[in-house]
């Protein structure tokens, strides 16, 4: 279990981490996510031992190794460029951890062998590092750290350099490698898609701060401030005031209303102004009127993407994306008005 307590850290004048308060439970696979420069790689370096904080003190099952080095902390690190030696093989390459621990050569050879069939590239071993593909490279990389046998797992935006289907197929391997040993993982990305499809948890980072904590669906369907809204999926993000409280609350939105649920945690009151967010997959489209709260608006654009249509509605003064799944392209035409219609729960009410 890695604990984080109040860590602090300053580069010059630059507050590159600010009182990070944050637990990483046993062999669970968390994700530190957000825009360059938030300080998501710096939190990462300061658990590898790359960095002292300035304050505040990290500790692994409750031992406390802020001042211990990286190498005696016992920890696999998986770089963005992989950091492999173009002159090894790809056996030595992932013996190499172990050659410095000075281990028997029988436990090396047994232990990388190991490692080699885990990522599934135990007949690639002779194999020089430039004759791989950018994947391959990837996966010796990841088989490198695991041969050690660390304590807990840091991967620094692993896949950032591989195309889009190589991104989607390590994904998934480094799930199945993480759950297969149950592996304390800490990952770094910027990509929200990579963070929301394997992450058992998420932390979102901004400037510095520790923003919100929770699953990719807390996270998602929850965020805490429009921020994290934002920087998790799309949204359509209105500013209104509360003007009734009942079993909903009624939301003024210049001479419009939208019915809200009363988020959990949140101390709303009828005059509070409040921003609202609508996930653009939340909004029904009909030619017909909808069950439950409905408006007409009209189409403005279309762009089909194949199992999604993006369109953009003008409401009032607003403008709405909304995204159709599996649809019709010439169901709906632009200029046309539609009822647009979304349930009280999916109104998601934001810290302004």
């Amino acid at each position: 279990m890695i604990t984080i307590e109040n860590l602090s850290k300053r580069f010059g004048d630059f507050r590159a981490l600010d009182r990070i308060e944050l637990k990483v439970e046993t062999g669970e696979l968390f994700f530190l996510l957000g825009p360059s420069g938030c300080g998501k790689t710096t939190l990462l370096r300061h658990v590898a031992g790359f960095y002292q904080p300035d304050e505040g003190r990290i500790l692994f099952d409750g031992q406390d190794v802020t001042l211990l080095p990286p190498h005696r902390r016992n920890t696999g690190m998986v770089f963005q460029n992989y950091a492999l030696w173009p002159h090894l093989t790809v056996g030595r390459n992932v013996a190499f951890g172990l050659q410095e621990r000075r281990l028997p050569k029988p436990e090396i050879a047994a232990r990388v062998a190991g490692a080699l069939r885990v990522v599934r590239l135990d007949h690639l071993a002779e194999r020089k590092i430039h004759e791989l593909s950018g994947g391959q490279q990837q996966r010796v990389a990841l088989a490198r750290a695991l041969v050690i046998r660390p304590a807990c797992l840091l991967l620094d935006e692993p896949l950032s350099n591989l195309d889009a289907g190589l991104r989607l197929e390590m994904r998934g391997e480094i799930r199945r490698i993480c759950r297969q040993f149950r592996l304390t993982s800490l990952y770094v990305t910027h990509d929200q898609q990579e963070a929301l499809s394997i992450a058992d948890r998420i932390a979102v980072l901004n400037a510095g701060k520790l923003l919100q904590v929770g699953t990719p669906a807390e996270i998602y369907r929850r965020p805490r401030n429009r921020f994290v809204a934002e920087f998790i999926g799309e949204g359509n993000f209105l500013t209104g005031h509360i003007v009734g409280r009942d079993a909903l609350l009624t939301i003024k939105l210049g001479n419009r209303s939208l019915l809200a649920a009363a988020p959990a945690g949140h101390a709303v009151s009828t005059g509070s102004r409040v921003v609202i967010c609508l996930r653009p997959e939340a909004i029904r489209m009909s030619e017909n009127q909808l069950d439950g709260q409905a408006w007409r608006a009209k189409l403005v654009e279309t762009t089909y993407l194949g199992q999604v249509a993006q369109h953009r509605f003008q409401w009032g003064t607003d403008s709405l994306k909304v995204a159709e799944l599996n649809p019709r392209p010439a169901r709906v035409k632009p200029g046309h008005e539609y009822y647009l219609g979304v349930n009280p729960e999916e109104v998601m009410i934001l810290d302004e």
